[in-house]
């Protein structure tokens, strides 16, 4: 129970303060849907666009203007990477590949959407999340994962990329 009263303040916090341009808290919320009549998860990331930024130029040694106007196809082929190289799910003991379909900014938050398909059910989910945590030490991902109505949260952090909801 507190842990997930502590989930809801953070999330209430990332929201609230998205507004903001400067900001001195690191966390990324990541919301995991399983659609079974879909057989597909959709998941939604939810990244402040400053430290993805950071995080591409820091990784692939060129500046990137990720929800700017100045965007490039290669600054967007360099964040699909980015985000493959970092963000891993392993459905029932297997890595699935994600979908990149799209993705928007809101504030100073970058939205993006993806989808890994052909999932006909789930018994455990592994989550790997290493997302910006080569940045900040205070980084924190959110996960959310909504399993046909079940909802379970995992925090994972610089010391702790990888976690089990089932």
């Amino acid at each position: 129970m507190k842990k997930a009263i502590k989930l809801s303040v953070l999330l209430l916090l990332f929201v609230g303060l998205t507004a903001v341009s400067e900001h001195r808290f690191y966390v990324g919320i990541y919301q995991v849907d399983f659609v079974p009549q879909k057989k597909r998860l959709e998941i939604t990331t939810r990244i402040f666009m400053d430290d993805l930024n950071d995080a591409l130029a820091k990784a692939y040694k060129k500046q990137t203007n990720i929800g700017d106007s100045k965007e490039t196809p290669e600054d967007l082929t360099l964040m699909k990477k980015y985000l493959s190289d970092k963000f891993k799910i392993y459905l029932n003991g297997q890595l699935k590949t994600m979908n990149f379909h799209s993705h928007e900014q809101e504030n100073n938050v970058i939205i993006c959407y993806l989808t890994v398909k052909e999932v006909p059910k789930i018994t455990k989910m592994e989550v790997e999340n290493s997302i910006l945590t080569e940045l900040h030490n205070e980084q924190q991902n959110i996960i959310q994962f909504n399993n046909n109505g079940k909802k379970q949260n995992l925090l994972l952090s610089s010391s702790t990329t990888k976690g089990m909801l089932k």
